[in-house]
């Protein structure tokens, strides 16, 4: 099909083109018209034609199809319909899955076996699965002539790999009969005949590729971290597929896993309790879990010189030529005497909730059509930011890019300045992470990433990971975007991923006039503005982190004022800190863990949110703890003392707070809400998912249609339980 406006026009003999165009076209603008509506109609009739077919239907399309095959859609699908936007439609993709439906017909001619919960997981939840029968981990007398040797077997203490599994999907351990049953609301069993475990992995492995290692040189020069914030990291392992199309024979190389120690050891010493038990090899290498390169990229360490080692204490020395590492810390050590000139490049894998923040995740990049784009890179023109942004400066066009097309460590001192109307983006590439690290460059002056810019000019940061130091704003600058994008909180890490300072990470001195930010993590916000000669900064966050490292301390506000003159807009957010500003515009489906106080009360909304005891906000509707201590004031008076009621209101406010797997950046479960966190935050956005930041993953959503779905599929007379193994 073509789409050419001149379509109609071009079938046309020549002779009338040439008596048109005499004319002045106006035949041809005729045509255009027709051929608009042609191309229209045209194009509804192939979309009609796609719509015939499961893989190519559009999304509201699938639960007609689903319905010809008698697929049935949990209960709280029926209530979607009429949402048009993005998210809705989102959340009705989650609750009515494409790939559920395309494979019903199969999972009902499977109907009863266990390895078709493993393909519901993937096609209902999207989470990777693994079912385990566990009356095959129960320890019974086995008949000598007929051995089953990948049952449960007595533990060995001598076996590290073995006790390291313990109470995982891949324990080998012989359990004695537990008579609960697993799917108990109350206190729930495993090892029992008749219940079945369903192991999900909710953390994805993100990968970072060929970046500069951290030399630790607080303890020694021949002493490196994989990560470039200078922080242990877990190396976890890249998935890979399945050796078969059935799924049997998965292992820990097929999930996102965390390497353990034991891991690299050779199969000869490692205690291996099965042919297919990952070792070194598994792991380390082109394409796998994770590489190191000594001196250049064209110089990989070899598989054979990887020592692994306990490195908890740095005091391990690798002899000449080896290399030791610690896969659960992320930590190297060389050799002493290791030379320091030769850089050290790693790829690894590390693990978290969703692609936010910097990261080498796919993201959407989109500039103005117009706009010039420098490259900045190893394998481009311009090696250094400031080199890009010279040329930028000498060009000086309208709209510009500065892309950044590796995941490299940039340690530069950047000041950028923006005439009148100028745009500058500057981003990192897709699926790239670079790192910008700035350090204390001088000592008569803060060393902040500075931007500043005339009136009309805009600043945009995306892609990109900065630590060291913070950004600061000044200048008549229009606007500032920060997306998919991190601001280190405590602008850098230590080993335990305890922050490094308590300073912010934004200053925006009376510039600029509005602020959005997007899929990002951020330290404190510090604003200082005049307020007798502007109007208050807005301020926009969706679906980020802004962490002031602890509750107590600061997220948002100014140096020396009640409240920070800003308004300010929160949707779809994890907050660590107290918030000052004027005016809360607007606060949705978040998690403010810290006093917030609004200055003026009588405008603005605060809806489906954690609110801390004590805050002062505008009208709240459906928040919490507010809800749970409605509901114990409704109570009659005759069915309680005072001092019981004072107990229960105790009670019920401390079991509502968030709970959280991690409140440190740089560690795995990292704002990541606890499985024993209280349903009214899990399940209290408006919506029904959860509150904070990863409100948009539905994972409250995905669970209950999961535990729905698997209960049609069970092996008769057993019982499914979900198990979150991540």
């Amino acid at each position: 099909m073509t789409c050419q406006a001149d379509r109609l026009y071009n079938l046309l003999p020549a002779v009338y083109r040439l008596r048109d165009s005499a004319q002045g076209y106006p035949l041809r603008a005729l045509l255009n018209v027709i051929a608009e509506q042609a191309n229209v109609i045209e194009a509804d009739i192939a979309q009609l034609y796609e719509n015939w077919f499961i893989e190519t239907c559009q999304d509201w399309v699938v639960p007609y199809i689903g319905s010809l095959i008698g697929y049935a859609p949990v209960e709280d699908a029926a209530q979607l319909g009429g949402g048009t936007t993005r998210r809705d439609l989102r959340r009705e993709c989650v609750l009515i899955s494409r790939s559920e439906v395309a494979n019903t017909i199969r999972y009902r001619r499977r109907k009863g076996t266990l390895l078709v919960l493993e393909d519901l997981a993937r096609s209902v939840a999207g989470w990777p699965a693994q079912a385990i029968e566990f009356y095959q981990r129960l320890g019974v007398t086995q008949n000598i002539s007929y051995l089953h040797p990948h049952r449960g077997r007595t533990a060995d203490l001598r076996s590290g790999r073995n006790l390291e599994r313990i109470g995982g999907p891949f324990d080998r351990l012989a359990r004695t009969a537990n008579i609960r049953r697993i799917d108990s609301q109350h206190t729930p069993g495993r090892h029992n005949t008749s219940s079945v475990g369903l192991f999900v992995w909710r953390l994805q492995a993100y990968q970072v590729t060929k970046a500069p290692a951290y030399c630790y040189e607080e303890e020694a020069p021949n002493c490196y971290l994989f990560s470039g914030l200078g922080n242990d990291t877990a190396l976890y392992s890249y998935p890979q597929a399945a050796a078969t199309a059935t799924g049997y024979g998965l292992t820990e190389l097929n999930f996102p896993t965390p390497i353990r120690r034991r891991d690299l050891l050779p199969f000869e010493t490692a205690g291996a309790i099965a042919p297919t038990t990952p070792n070194i090899s598994s792991y380390y290498g082109d394409g796998k879990s994770f590489q190191i390169w000594l001196g250049s990229l064209s110089n990989p360490v070899p598989a054979d010189k990887i020592v692994a080692a306990d490195l908890s204490n740095w005091g391990y020395h690798p002899q000449a030529g080896q290399v030791a590492v610690d896969p659960q810390l992320g930590r190297m050590v060389f050799p002493i005497g290791h030379q320091r000139k030769q850089g050290i490049w790693v790829s690894y894998c590390y693990a978290f909730s969703a692609g936010i923040g910097g990261g080498e995740y796919n993201r959407t990049l989109s500039e103005p059509p117009a706009a010039t784009v420098y490259l900045v890179g190893v394998n481009e023109a311009s090696q250094r930011i400031n080199d890009a942004l010279a040329q930028w400066q000498k060009d000086a066009p309208q709209h510009a890019v500065i892309e950044i097309t590796d995941s490299g460590l940039y340690t530069e001192r950047l000041d950028i300045s923006l005439k009148a109307g100028q745009t500058l983006q500057l981003r990192a590439a897709n699926q790239t992470r670079p790192v910008i690290r700035l350090l204390d460059w001088q000592t008569e002056a803060p060393d902040d990433m500075s931007v500043s810019g005339e009136a009309g000019s805009w600043f945009i940061l995306d892609g990109l990971l900065i630590t060291g130091r913070g950004i600061q704003v000044q200048g008549d600058l229009a606007g500032v975007t920060i997306r998919h994008s991190t601001l280190v909180p405590g602008w850098g890490l230590h080993c335990d991923c305890e922050p490094k300072s308590t300073d912010a990470s934004l200053e925006l001195v009376d510039a600029p006039t509005c602020v959005t930010i997007e899929h990002s993590i951020l330290g404190a916000i510090q604003v200082s503005r005049n307020e007798s000669k502007l109007d208050p900064l807005l301020i926009h966050i969706s679906d980020s982190i802004l962490d002031a490292t602890s509750t107590d301390r600061v997220a948002l506000g100014a140096p020396q004022s009640d409240c920070a003159y800003v308004t300010l807009t929160i949707l779809r957010s994890t907050v660590f800190g107290e918030i000052h500003a004027q005016t809360i515009e607007l606060a949705s489906d978040s998690i403010l863990m810290g006093t917030a106080v609004a200055c003026r009360l009588q405008k603005g909304c605060v809806r489906f949110c954690y609110v801390t005891p004590g805050s002062s906000t505008p009208r709240r509707y459906e928040c919490q703890p507010d809800m749970v201590l409605a509901a114990i004031a409704a109570l009659p008076v005759d069915d309680l003392t005072a001092d019981e009621r004072d107990l229960l209101s105790a009670n019920e406010l401390s079991r509502v707070v968030p709970e959280f797997n991690s409140t440190r950046y740089g560690t795995p479960g990292y704002c990541q809400l606890a499985n024993a966190c209280a349903p009214e935050i899990s399940a209290g956005a408006d919506d029904e998912s959860e509150m904070g930041v990863f409100h948009d993953l539905y994972q409250t959503q995905r669970a209950a249609n999961l535990i729905k779905r698997v209960a049609e599929y069970t092996p008769a007379g057993m019982d499914v339980g979900i198990i979150f193994a991540s």
